[in-house]
């Protein structure tokens, strides 16, 4: 098998999943080849890790039980070391500490970076290793420049392997900052038709307007 993601995902139950429901064949297609791929992030994939302002990440516990987290701040939260190691700063939340707990017994990790305007996502597996405080050399290419939130750590996680999934019933959101940017040439268009209309005297500026036609 050389497609590293389906090495670690496509085990031998979810293979005769895959023959029941007839999509096996296809899968096999994709495994086959002469060189692991899928493994090394390549320009596409770094580039749209490099653009994600929120992600989300499973751990399993000492129960057997998997925990999933929702990780946000600016855009480039996620930086990408190299084609073979990612990490990021771990702003102080809840206090709960599950995910750190998790990676202390299991550094396995699974994490689902999500492109919701453009209904892409990309998933990842990986080994995590947890960055003290006292790192102040690693924490420095973790940290996010004038973002105000306390790093109490760091995450690094090996790429143990990754796949692009289908946009198949991915529902698109957008952010606020996702809408003003779509809005902008609408906001800007306006404000020029209304100041053409002020300066033809078609359209009457607020302070400009009489008590009685407020009152109307």
């Amino acid at each position: 098998m050389s497609h590293r993601y389906a090495e670690i995902a496509f085990t031998p139950t979810v293979k005769k999943a895959q023959e029941e429901s007839g999509s096996r064949g296809a899968y096999a297609r994709m495994e086959s080849g002469a060189e692991t791929r899928n493994h090394r992030l390549g320009a596409v994939e770094a580039q749209f890790i490099a653009a994600r302002n929120s992600f989300y990440m499973a751990t399993v516990g000492e129960t057997g039980w998997p925990y999933i987290q929702h990780r946000g701040g600016p855009t480039g939260i996620v930086r990408v070391l190299d084609d073979a190691t990612i990490g990021f700063a771990d702003f102080r939340g809840n206090r709960q500490y599950i995910s750190v707990g998790n990676m202390m017994t299991d550094d396995r990790v699974s994490l689902f970076f999500m492109d919701y305007p453009n209904k892409t996502r990309l998933k990842l597996f990986g080994r995590a290793k947890i960055v003290s405080a006292d790192d102040e050399v690693t924490l420095s290419q973790l940290e996010i420049p004038d973002y105000r939130a306390r790093v109490e750590r760091g995450f690094l996680i090996r790429v143990e392997g990754f796949d692009w999934n289908c946009p198949q019933h991915i529902t698109e959101r957008y952010t606020l900052d996702d809408v003003r940017a779509l809005t902008a040439p609408l906001t800007a268009r306006i404000a020029e038709l209304e100041a053409q209309l002020t300066r033809n005297g078609n359209l009457a500026p607020v302070e400009g307007v009489s008590e009685q036609n407020r009152a109307s």
